[in-house]
């Protein structure tokens, strides 16, 4: 390691989310009333681009904070306000909460915004984007995929689909173009202009029916045309595949993750790409480690892949007490500082870490 922060929570959190300021939001996900939802002040040398040295002062810091009487198993920060949007069962509802200014240390929820037939249904996946108004692109199944206006509750695009696939992930690719993850697998790309029909569908290797899967989108890829970004998905047996969104009838790459066994709580299966670090994407929700890899090299062999750098410190961390390994739960990289990752646990800990680049590879 080149640099390593922990930090306690108070219970066991499932959300990372960057904020205003690189400020940084968790929350919890426990069954009872009172899930807690904390946004942190970053160590100091978080905050700053470079790598400083020696620092007095190495902890997080709670700014402020509030309470969900509900478990909270989506957080998203929606950029240029101090609005957060969550969701987590018993149905497919979203809460508004708004980030207090600086005389105050509350986070207070402000609105709920409603689902047409959300009762009964999953919590809803969202992403949200501010390009034209605070928008939250939220849904659970395939033919319930609308965008909401954050602020006025107003509906301003529902999808339109046959299908009834669960959701696993979602993502505005910009403020036109969504892409959307089943939970098979299947990717689906859809067009805020074009509400009757979704525009593409790309299928996943032949596997077992019962494997779960995730998608991660490469985050703020500027300058790039949607259809030219990247999507990496992973599949709950360790399963990984890049495609192109350009070519979505061929895979660019296929590789077996180093995985001790498959996820046994597919919710928790997380794989993101580096935003500062061409070529490099961490999984995690497996066990206590997160894995960082480097695809640049691979072809379509689906040969099990190295990773070049495992976290292990959550499963050093012991189980807080309750003698079960901790499990990764979410992980995220650090916007600007290249190989620097956040990542949390089922027992609580929160790690910020940065790995040296091995020699021969700078």
């Amino acid at each position: 390691y080149r640099d390593l922060h922990t930090f306690e929570l108070q219970a066991p959190t499932r959300l990372i989310e960057w904020t205003r300021g690189n400020r940084v939001c968790v929350a919890g996900y426990g069954q009872s009333d009172g899930n807690e939802i904390l946004q942190l002040i970053p160590p100091p040398t978080l905050l700053t681009k470079e790598t400083q040295g020696l620092c007095p002062e190495r902890d997080f810091k709670v700014e402020c904070g509030g309470f969900s009487e509900r478990p909270v198993y989506s957080l998203k920060y929606v950029p240029d306000t101090s609005l957060l949007v969550t969701s987590g069962p018993p149905d497919s509802s979203l809460h508004v909460w708004q980030v207090s200014a600086e005389d105050s240390d509350v986070i207070k929820s402000v609105s709920t915004i409603a689902t047409e037939n959300g009762t009964g249904q999953s919590w809803a996946k969202i992403a949200t984007i501010s390009a034209r108004a605070p928008w939250v692109l939220h849904g659970s199944r395939l033919d319930r995929v609308q965008i909401t206006e954050v602020e006025s509750r107003k509906n301003v695009y529902t999808a339109a689909s046959r299908g009834s696939e669960e959701l696993s992930s979602l993502a505005f690719l910009d403020c036109n173009t969504l892409l959307l993850c089943c939970a098979t697998g299947r990717l689906c790309l859809a067009d805020t202009r074009q509400p009757q029909s979704l525009v593409e569908a790309v299928s996943v290797p032949s596997v077992p029916c019962s494997e779960q899967w995730c998608m991660g989108t490469r985050h703020g890829a500027q300058g790039l045309e949607p259809s030219s970004q990247l999507v990496a998905r992973l599949s709950s047996k360790g399963l990984l595949t890049l495609t192109d969104l350009r070519k979505t009838s061929e895979f660019l790459a296929l590789a077996k993750a180093r995985v001790p066994s498959p996820a046994s709580v597919a919710e928790f299966l997380c794989v993101s790409w580096a935003p500062a670090l061409e070529g490099y994407l961490a999984i995690s929700g497996f066990d206590g480690t997160v894995h960082v890899y480097d695809t640049q090299n691979w072809d379509s062999s689906g040969r099990e892949a190295e990773p070049v750098f495992i976290h292990k410190g959550h499963a050093f961390d012991g189980g807080g007490g309750s003698g079960d390994p901790p499990l990764v739960t979410v992980h995220t990289w650090h916007l600007q500082k290249p190989r620097t990752l956040l990542s949390a646990a089922s027992d609580g800990s929160l790690h910020v870490w940065d790995w040296v680049q091995p020699c021969g590879k700078c």
